[in-house]
């Protein structure tokens, strides 16, 4: 909900780089604010915006529809002309170390016009915490001291933020001369979070795709990381627009303490497993997904408060206690600013219509998880087989155990079974997999009971009115999208005759079994008792797909219709790292070579930058320190194994020799009896 702000004419400001994550954010949220109402009701809601906002950005549609005017490419002149024509001057360079250069010229510029203003305006640099990363803490004894925006003047910055930090001292000293006409302000940032992430988005990555157990965590972990809600600093900057405060120079940080092993333990224990596995430092150097700038903040350490945006700001905070306290929040934010949302699927039908290819189909076109009742069984069976060693929930587990040791006496359809089987099934759609990537149901549930327990909110609607399945339907695991498959008689029994004997052996489909299945599922569909009525029941249509034909053509259109109605994937594309190896591999055929040696360096020109060179600098640096230990490793072991092979020298190997040499000569028919008699009666050491 947009807010009102105090005035009657809007300020015109320019925020750089708006296709940038910082830079996008802050400008929707400050298109959000609204003047207090003095206009008639027929006024355009433009009018009403608190906030012009104009911007730059490296394309020309790289900018946001909150952005009225965005600026590509424009030489400086042209630039200088459009900041003077803002109130508000915005430079973001908390992202971009190439910004700092333009930020400079801006600022410098600006004061340079002033005479020239026909009202006053505002520069204000969005730095980082990164300038005070190498601070010395205010008391030796009690690092948990933290620093404060008023000891500004003690900061150190970071070797790769050096710049920032003389930029931040030139942008307060300007605002010194005429405050009046021209006002400067700092916001060194605490690293950024929420909105789809940056700099912990690997980690979100990771723990969201699931590809593997434990979720790296790179040093130890104990290093505290001062950091801030994306939303929450745009609301400073919205502050200090509104409300500007007398200090030049503003911490915007949240009041969290949390240390990088305790964050991402959070972000792993509600994306995916829970654990974490510690690797060097120095790894992190070889994973793509980090810039340069994003390894430095990972190694930040520094206790921070911002107080002068308590005392003097009157910030509406959205996550003032951190990102662990908030992480549902975050999470979610996370899920729909990169629409990683679920695909549920439910796939009915009589049997031996194709229920399972077509399932299995979708599930290679989305990435989602299959989800049969024998599947999940056997899964179960299985980690029941080898139970994990970080199992936590003992009483989950036992009584798990318990129904599935019950359900293996006993294959008979009864009650007991009946609840086991929406149980199993309803802890696999509510796994993290499931929940973060969606999932396949393959041909259950099959009656309209079990599908009003499976989907219930509380899993039990022993106590729920028929009449109100939808408030009592769980809506993170009912499926969006129910396909219904249907065939002939005919058309089913030709296919069963067709299979190899192997599969109907597996699927029970032989011809009694098999057309007594047919009649009762068809008897089951005459007094509407199938899962279709209660997904009719909460307006969840099932799309009606009639089977006629084997053949690979039919069977493609059919798929077709489906993916259509399924719409695009909402999972992650093709990574950039897979996309360069496929560059690479195309490069390396058209040179007609088979190793990468004289294809990487036009690869190199061609896309990578000086970060990338950084990284690469800082890989090989790691690369090389390995390859002195391991040389070093070698050499220890080298002198040690000197002594013992001295030893095997010259007490065992001559008498060995010989009596391998005699063993060849004879050819006996038990070679290792021989040797060992030989050894016995020509021992040196019994003469």
């Amino acid at each position: 909900m947009a807010e009102d702000t105090a005035g009657s004419i809007p300020k015109r400001v320019f925020i750089n780089s708006v296709d940038s994550y910082a830079s996008r954010n802050i400008a929707k949220f400050l298109s959000e604010r609204r003047l207090v109402s003095t206009y008639e009701e027929d006024e355009t809601e433009e009018q009403e915006r608190a906030f012009q906002l104009v911007g730059s950005a490296d394309r020309r549609d790289g900018g946001s529809p909150h952005v009225l005017e965005v600026y590509s490419k424009a030489n400086r002149d042209e630039l200088l002309l459009k900041l003077m024509q803002c109130d508000v001057i915005i430079y973001n360079i908390s992202e971009h170390a190439d910004q700092v250069e333009e930020a400079l010229w801006a600022v410098s510029a600006l004061h340079g016009q002033m005479e020239q203003f026909a009202a006053s305006k505002m520069f204000i640099l969005i730095s980082t915490v990164m300038t005070w990363a190498l601070t010395e803490p205010l008391d030796p004894e009690d690092p948990t001291l933290p620093l404060t925006d008023e000891l500004f003047w003690r900061r150190r910055p970071h070797p790769n933020f050096k710049s920032h930090c003389e930029l931040e001292k030139r942008v307060v000293k300007l605002g010194k001369i005429n405050k009046r006409v021209f006002s400067t302000y700092v916001v060194a940032s605490g690293c950024l979070y929420g909105k789809g992430e940056q700099f912990l988005h690997y980690f979100f990555k990771t723990a969201w795709l699931g590809g593997q157990h434990e979720i790296l965590l790179f040093g130890d972990g104990n290093n505290v990381i001062p950091m801030i809600h994306v939303i929450d600093l745009a609301s400073v900057i919205q502050n200090v627009i509104e409300q500007p405060p007398l200090p030049g120079y503003l911490l915007a940080v949240d009041n969290s303490d949390n240390t990088l092993e305790e964050i991402v333990k959070m972000v792993a224990s509600v994306l995916g497993s829970g654990t974490i596995q510690k690797k060097p430092f120095e790894e992190a150097f070889l994973i793509p997904d980090f810039s340069v700038m994003e390894i430095d903040a990972l190694q930040l350490n520094l206790y921070m408060d911002s107080v002068y945006v308590k005392e003097l700001l009157s910030v509406k905070w959205m996550c003032e206690s951190g990102l662990v306290e908030n992480i549902e929040l975050v999470v979610e934010e996370y899920r729909q600013s990169r629409q990683l949302l679920p695909i549920r699927v439910c796939v009915l039908g009589p049997p031996a219509v194709g229920k399972s290819t077509v399932s299995k189909h979708i599930c290679q076109q989305y990435k989602l998880h299959y989800i049969s009742l024998e599947e999940s069984i056997s899964q179960l069976d299985a980690a029941m087989d080898n139970p994990d060693e970080d199992e936590e929930d003992d009483d989950s587990l036992e009584e798990t155990r318990m129904l599935l040791s019950r359900f293996r006496e006993s294959r008979d359809t009864d009650t007991l079974d009946e609840q086991f089987k929406v149980k199993v099934v309803r802890d696999r759609l509510l796994s993290k997999p499931c929940r973060n990537q969606g999932f396949v149901l393959d041909n259950f549930p099959v009656t309209r009971d079990q599908a009003r327990e499976l989907f219930s909110a509380d899993g039990d609607n022993s106590e729920e009115p028929e009449e109100a399945p939808i408030s009592s339907c769980s809506r993170r695991i009912t499926p969006e999208f129910v396909f219904y498959l249907d065939a002939s008689e005919e058309f089913l029994k030709a296919r069963v005759k067709n299979l190899p004997e192997s599969l109907i052996q597996e699927q029970d489909y032989q011809q009694e079994a098999f057309l007594q299945r047919l009649a009762t599922f068809r008897m089951s569909r005459l007094k509407n008792e199938t899962a279709l009525e209660y997904f009719e029941e909460i307006d969840v249509a099932p799309v009606l797909l009639e089977v006629t034909s084997n053949e690979k053509l039919d069977t493609t259109l059919l798929m077709h219709k489906v993916f259509e109605t399924i719409g695009q994937p909402r999972n992650y594309q093709l990574s950039p790292e897979v996309g360069q190896d496929k560059e690479r591999k195309q490069e390396e055929k058209r040179v007609g070579k088979t190793g990468h040696e004289d294809a990487l360096p036009s690869l190199w020109e061609k896309g990578c930058g000086e970060e990338d060179k950084q990284k690469a600098e800082g890989a090989g640096k790691w690369i090389t320190r390995l390859e002195k230990v391991k040389l070093y490793e070698d050499k220890q072991l080298e002198a040690q194994s000197v002594p013992v092979r001295n030893y095997l020298m010259e007490h065992v190997m001559p008498t060995l020799t010989q009596g391998l040499i005699q063993c060849c000569r004879s050819q006996p028919q038990d070679p290792v009896d021989f040797l060992a008699e030989y050894l016995l009666r020509n021992n040196p050491f019994n003469s």
